[in-house]
């Protein structure tokens, strides 16, 4: 699409009572990201009310119509998805304009291939906008999705707000309140946008007290980012027809007459939720010899395929129980949201005979039906591809929307773990998806610790299903296993004889692909914030050929790398490990102040780090150099001089790095290499990173 331009959903799919938007961007650094927010509006254009604006501290609506999926990876950046159960938006609302705003004076002029891009319910790519004009903004209107009849229609905007997320949600009517000491309990601390923590603090930029409308028609767009008149390109498509739409505020700009500076409160979002307490209630048992009750026993799990029976019902009965949990799994697969009843071993035809899934999910929205069935396998035992092909062609015949996939292993991007085969001549379309177990319990640990489900009686339920879960009998560990090849590389670095080109070398790398993921998962859920494995530029955007150059890397050095992004960090943190040596190594850069002296800034981080490990070391980075001089935080702490170049070259940075003992084992035992590099992960995090 281009700018301006429209299209109905009707005319590019048969399945979109449901979508997926997709916001992405790059950065060459690797370190952009901005948060995306969703505004509905009624015929006048304004929100209905403050719960009609959705953002990183407010998700999900009530009725499911709305839902915040959050960032996965994409080649150098990332893409932050957000769900659409158009058959649930209320009647009232005409459009829903799609944004995201960046935050401590980013702007998205910064960032490279930008773009929005819409999937129907089957997960199939419909349409693309890429935008080339974002400007210094620091929020930024991206498309809108809107009525005409019964029919929805999407819009390529493309419209930028120097006055970031603050300017734009009040320009569509969100209240943002003259009293900042409201403490109203029912409204949560919504939009550190607002109070200075993941976005611009507006209170720093000057508003003025209103913002002209301007009438947009047909394909034509308001003001760009840089204040230019509005443009009106004649789109010649068939499926992109001019139309009249209605106004689109202007973008706020900061004036000489502006109203001066005044505090701001933050927009008032949805009631608050339930979460598990910090601190659990001290236990009532006589000594430690007692075991409490659970829900989901264990113990009497004998085989795998008890395992995988137990594991499904367990985790389909929760989903149908707790709609924040069920809802939470099925949005991303196009699943509406609705009345959700789930089933185990049910019998379908199929040829002669007649195949068993594990699992059936059935959502009911007015008076419509979305099905998919469900295989699971735990314990580590892979899926096998003619069983998923099998229930491919079931549901295809039958008119299900999905095939759900669910085990120990975990998806890479553009590797499929199951290939199937789809008749193209078929217009019904199944999708099929992957949910790695790791996955389920990041998704229950999210709810239950960080954002809250509705009632206490939820929140048990997804603890109880959390402790099954977790638990060394249940099976559903995540990944486990570094594969077959992990031993004869691991010799065939030792003894020199591993060449480039092996297909081992590469089967080791896919294999520390998904552990650095399942990594995320494990850290995002108990930090309760968005961790995600970042993909330099110079590694190129297609993952085959990015993991043959690594693959080709290990075997010229023997070493794999890793980085991670944490949300609120500054910096990455790397991870790596040397089969040659047997070590691990995580790091972090931290940069130095614009103003300052050196030893100032030397003595503020060793200040900083008081509580880290002593066998941290420490490296100065130099401008123009190799390194700078580095020690251990126990020989600095007495010494902070020492860690000055003695050739007075300038200070860029520090380096703060811990290493460790890799397991050798290609297993998840406690000498194993899995649980090595999560451990060593962990404990980077929780002794060095959370000090800085």
């Amino acid at each position: 699409m281009v700018k301006g331009a429209n299209v109905g959903l009707a005319a590019l799919s048969e399945n979109t009572d449901s979508v997926v938007v997709s916001l992405g961007w790059a950065s060459s650094t690797g370190e952009g990201d901005a948060d995306v927010s969703v505004l509905l509006l009624d015929e006048k254009g304004k929100v209905r009310s403050d719960a009609d604006f959705y953002f990183y501290n407010h998700p999900v609506a009530p009725d499911g119509s709305v839902q915040l999926l959050g960032k996965v990876p994409s080649g150098e950046g990332s893409e932050d998805r957000i769900g659409f159960d158009l058959t649930a938006i209320p009647a009232e609302v005409e459009r829903i304009v799609v944004a995201a705003s960046r935050y401590e004076g980013a702007r998205f002029g910064e960032l490279e291939d930008l773009r929005v891009t819409v999937a129907d319910g089957a997960g199939e790519d419909l349409l693309r906008f890429a935008i080339e004009d974002a400007g210094s903004v620091s929020a930024f209107i991206f498309g809108e999705l809107y009525r005409r009849g019964d029919e929805w229609k999407f819009r390529a905007v493309g419209q930028g707000y120097d006055t970031g997320l603050a300017g734009l949600a009040m320009d569509f009517g969100v209240d943002i309140d003259d009293d900042a000491d409201e403490t109203d309990a029912t409204h949560a601390e919504a939009l550190s946008a607002l109070g200075g923590e993941s976005d611009t603090d507006p209170a720093s930029e000057p508003v003025p007290a209103s913002a002209s409308g301007v009438a947009v028609s047909g394909p034509s767009v308001s003001g760009g980012a840089d204040g230019s008149a509005p443009v009106a390109p004649n789109v010649e498509v068939t499926q992109f027809t001019p139309e009249p739409l209605p106004a689109v505020p202007a973008p706020r700009r900061a004036a000489d007459d502006a109203e001066p500076d005044r505090a701001t409160a933050r927009p008032r979002t949805a009631k608050k939720k339930i979460t598990l307490p910090k601190t659990p209630r001290k236990s009532l048992a006589e000594n430690e010899s007692w075991r409490g009750a659970r829900l989901f026993p264990v113990s009497a799990l004998k085989n795998d395929r008890d395992r995988e029976t137990r594991a499904t019902s367990v985790l389909l009965s929760v989903m149908a129980q707790v709609p924040e949990f069920g809802r939470r799994l099925t949005a991303a697969f196009g699943a509406p949201a609705g009345r959700m009843e789930t089933f185990t071993e049910v019998s379908l035809p199929h040829g002669d005979t007649p195949r068993r899934p594990d699992g059936v999910i059935r959502v009911e929205r007015a008076g419509k039906l979305w099905t998919a069935l469900v295989e699971t396998k735990t314990n580590g035992n892979a899926l096998r591809p003619e069983q998923v092909q099998a229930y491919m062609d079931i549901a295809t015949r039958r008119g299900y929307e999905a095939v759900i996939t669910i085990s120990n292993d975990v998806a890479l991007e553009g590797r499929p773990l199951v290939d199937v085969k789809i008749d193209g001549r078929r217009k019904h379309k199944v999708a099929l998806r992957h949910l790695s177990w790791a996955e389920v319990a990041h998704q229950a640990q999210l709810l239950i610790r960080h954002e809250g489900v509705g009632n206490s009686a939820h929140a048990w339920l997804l603890q109880e299903l959390l402790h099954y879960l977790q638990h060394d009998n249940s099976g559903c560990h995540g990944f486990q296993n570094m594969g077959a090849a992990w031993v004869p590389v691991r010799k065939g670095i030792d003894d020199e004889t591993l060449c480039p080109g092996d297909v081992r070398a590469l089967e080791v790398v896919e294999s520390w692909e998904r552990l650095i993921r399942q990594v995320c998962l494990g850290l995002g859920g108990e930090l309760g914030q968005k961790v995600l494995p970042v993909q330099r530029a110079r590694r190129g955007a297609d993952p085959g050929a990015r993991r043959a150059r690594m693959a080709d890397e290990l075997c010229a050095e023997g070493k794999v790398q890793a980085e991670l992004r944490i949300e609120g960090m500054s910096g990455v943190l790397a991870v790596g490990a040397d089969l040659r040596t047997g070590r691990l190594r995580t790091s972090v850069e931290v940069p130095v102040p614009d103003q300052g002296y050196p030893l100032t800034w030397v003595k503020r981080l060793l200040r900083r780090l008081a509580e880290a490990p002593a066998d941290l070391h420490v490296e100065a980075l130099v401008e123009d150099g190799p390194g700078g001089p580095r020690g251990t935080l126990e020989r600095l702490r007495p010494e902070p001089a020492d860690l000055l170049p003695k050739n007075g070259a300038r200070i860029t940075g520090f380096r703060l790095t811990l290493v460790k003992g890799m397991g050798s084992g290609r297993g998840n035992a406690e000498s194993g290499f899995i649980r090595s590099v999560d451990d060593a992960v962990q404990r980077f995090h929780s002794t060095v990173v959370v000090h800085l």
